[in-house]
């Protein structure tokens, strides 16, 4: 899996999103996922929100995912 792949999927869930994925070893990224969706949720809310997005990317393809979240200020 590309960190373009994973940014387009958490871009279609989150369409008000900013996103940025960062990683080159096909199994380990780094998202920072900025959104007005996020507003007043608890952070724990808002990494399920993106890992939603990811369907079952983490079957095989997507082996470690470091998230930032927050909403915009």
């Amino acid at each position: 899996m590309l960190a373009s792949d994973i940014k387009k999927l958490i871009e279609a869930g989150l369409p008000d999103a900013t996103v940025e994925v960062l990683g080159d070893d096909g199994q380990h990224f780094d998202a920072i996922v900025e959104s007005p969706s996020f507003a007043g949720k608890a952070l724990l809310v808002q990494h399920k929100m993106v890992y939603a997005t990811l369907g079952d990317s983490f079957e095989g393809a997507l082996h470690a995912l470091s998230l930032k979240t927050s909403a915009p200020r």
